[in-house]
């Protein structure tokens, strides 16, 4: 499985608040999509209601997850098209790879898939000999800068318009041509991406829902490279995870509600498309051929689990765009696919805990993601299983769990504990005024944020103010 990240998170992270060019592209996305997000929905009578809809309609499909995808697969079937399972992500890479060779396809042209960076697709099939192009504008550009997304709808949000730019420059040929805006990065892509949309010999898109009842793959963007891919080669490839399946049509619309209002601000995405099998007799346009392909990667077995609940994201991105951590560090930080505090529950339970210890801890348990999840996903409290198995692991690193153990015990006795804290505030309060560096508190608490010096402890203040009640 892919592993983007080069080293631990805090080691990630520290380099993420010394990148002047990443911090100010972190600034600018952040405005842009709570403000948006908080504009569509005060245009709504009742959000909350969109909410429970969108929530009942995920959670009876989990709670039916075979039953419904045996009937997506029979649909697909009669609809023309092939469903494939993949229990791992090598599965789901040779799937596809032999998918594209009984076409003798030399090009694939690719739209956004989360899953398919999941399982490092496009390096397989690069490896294989195929040229792939990522056609969603954010991914077409990390792919230039060889680098991996840094949000789940927002690939690029890391790069500033002048990087773009910079990297346009290095791969394209562009004479005179002015990239200085945004629209005229936009339409250099867009010129770039004409021809290889009508050369590709194979397709490959993400899935933002399946949809039992009638076989139908759900699309969802804003550019529309995904109706390109999915309809003018001859093949199109859906990589896409179990989770995804709803039973209805009004199950999907209810989810379809809340997600472009959660990740983007929009009442409804640009293109949303459903996609039900190959082309047909009489049809202007569509692929001869319409392949799904299922990816398990382990979340089967969170059916029934505590972790469940995770099941229920529909990837909106709206977690990583309120968390205060996601904000000042970007998503490669946190090591792979996904970042933010639904990646800090995700990756853990996809891969293993202990590489990944980290991540749980990479919260401040403000509470913003679980307030802003339109799925109601309790992410604090997963976050907070997730430590307490690394604990009973011991994961954590030695000092660590002895520090623990110290303040365990100093905490059941109150006079102790009473008086270590005043001699430790007056100590702070002492550093304060001579403006001392504490840099070097353990994990480097105050290296990237400022340690005020402390008032009076809050027991001094309740026994003030007991006296005075008294």
């Amino acid at each position: 499985m892919s592993k983007h990240g080069s080293g631990t998170f805090i080691f990630n992270a520290a380099n993420a608040l010394q990148d002047e060019q990443l911090q100010t592209a972190l600034t600018r996305a952040k405005s842009g999509f709570i403000n948006k997000r908080l504009k569509a929905i005060s245009m709504v009578d009742d959000f909350e209601l969109l909410k429970r809809r969108a929530q009942l309609a995920k959670q009876s499909a989990l709670a039916n997850l075979p039953a419904l995808l045996e009937q997506f697969e029979q649909n697909v079937q009669a609809s023309g098209g092939q469903v494939h399972w993949a229990k791992s992500p090598q599965e789901l890479n040779n799937i596809v790879l032999n998918l594209c060779r009984t076409v003798d396809a030399s090009k694939v042209t690719k739209g956004k898939s989360m899953i398919g960076e999941e399982t490092n697709l496009n390096a397989h099939l690069e490896q294989a000999g195929l040229k792939l192009i990522e056609t969603d504008l954010g991914e077409y550009i990390i792919q230039l800068a060889k680098e991996p997304p840094s949000h789940i709808i927002a690939p690029a949000v890391h790069k500033t318009r002048q990087q773009v730019a910079t990297l346009f420059k290095q791969h394209h040929n562009l004479g005179q041509r002015d990239l200085s805006q945004i629209a005229s990065l936009v339409e250099e892509a867009r010129n770039q991406l004409r021809m290889e949309f009508l050369s590709a010999d194979v397709g490959i898109t993400g899935a933002n829902l399946l949809i039992a009842e009638t076989g139908s793959v759900t699309l969802v963007t804003n550019e529309g490279n995904g109706d390109l891919t999915a309809t003018i080669p001859k093949m199109h490839i859906v990589t896409t995870s179990i989770e995804k399946v709803v039973a209805t049509l009004e199950d999907a619309d209810a989810i379809l509600e809340v997600l472009a209002r959660s990740a983007t601000g929009q009442s409804m995405s640009t293109y949303t498309t459903f996609f039900t099998g190959p082309k047909r007799a009489g049809d202007l346009d569509g692929p001869q051929q319409f392949h799904v392909v299922l990816l398990d990667n382990g979340r089967s077995d969170l059916i029934g689990s505590e972790f469940e609940p995770m099941l229920n994201c529909i990837k909106c991105g709206a977690c990583l765009n309120h968390c205060p951590v996601y904000s000042n560090v970007g998503g490669h930080a946190y090591g792979w696919v996904y970042p933010g505090p639904m990646g800090s529950v995700l990756t853990p339970l996809l891969n293993k805990l202990e590489p990944f210890r980290e991540l749980p801890d990479a919260s401040t348990f403000c509470g913003r993601c679980e307030e802003v999840c339109p799925m109601g996903i309790p992410l604090p409290g997963l976050l907070r299983k997730l430590r307490a198995r690394s604990h009973r692991k011991h994961y954590e690193p030695g000092a660590w769990r002895l520090g623990l153990m110290v303040y365990s015990w100093l905490a059941t006795q109150p006079l102790l504990f009473q008086f270590c804290t005043n001699r430790l505030n007056q100590t702070l309060r002492w550093s304060g005024k001579l403006k001392i560096n504490l840099s070097r508190l353990p994990r480097g608490w105050s290296r990237h944020r400022e340690l005020p010096a402390p008032g009076k402890t809050f027991l001094s203040e309740w026994k003030k103010n007991q006296k005075q009640c008294s």
